[in-house]
């Protein structure tokens, strides 16, 4: 496959991607789940040190527990908690910066990419109280978690939010030096 069409594969995957709020309850197979988890284990993270930390929440009982720490409910057939162990990843020298909650966000985009290149649809939930979560999940104990992705397939009459074509100006948001 030459570069040009790798690229345009890209583009438009990234552009038709977007945040699925109404889920089916079809579950997601084991296949395309592997697929995704293997996708956070491939991103690239600071000294390759590896900090993300994946949690598949898909029985009844968690699916349950992590919607009520949650401020926004979805309830789809998988949700995946991304976090990181801190006590892991690399911190910068020069300030102490740690980088672990960045290396879970890349490890989080590009499991939502790749549900979307499989047909699911995933949405980054931000919205919720993690000492809920870390109390209601003893597994999660030292991590730090950053975000539920809910995971599965959209329901039908499913689409994106009113605003999600709207972008500003590529000159608003870079600027060259």
């Amino acid at each position: 496959m030459r570069n040009e069409e790798i690229t345009m594969d890209f583009n438009a995957l990234s552009a038709a991607r977007y945040s699925l709020r109404k889920f089916s309850p079809q579950p997601v197979e084991p296949e395309k789940l592997a697929l995704v988890l293997e996708a956070g284990r491939n991103a690239p993270t600071a000294h390759n040190f590896q900090p993300q930390r994946i949690f598949v929440l898909q029985s009844p009982e968690a699916l349950e527990k992590a919607d009520g720490c949650m401020g926004s409910h979805f309830h789809p057939p998988v949700i995946l908690a991304v976090a990181y162990d801190g006590a892991v990843s690399w911190k910068r020298e020069t300030d102490g910066k740690d980088h672990g909650e960045i290396d879970a966000a890349i490890a989080a985009a590009q499991m939502m990419l790749q549900a979307a290149d499989l047909g699911l649809g995933t949405t980054y939930v931000g919205m919720f109280e993690p000492e809920k979560l870390l109390a209601a999940f003893p597994e999660m104990a030292g991590t730090t978690p950053i975000a539920l992705l809910p995971l599965g397939y959209p329901a039908e009459g499913a689409h994106p939010a009113r605003l999600h074509g709207d972008r500003k100006p590529l000159e608003e948001l870079i600027k060259y030096l």
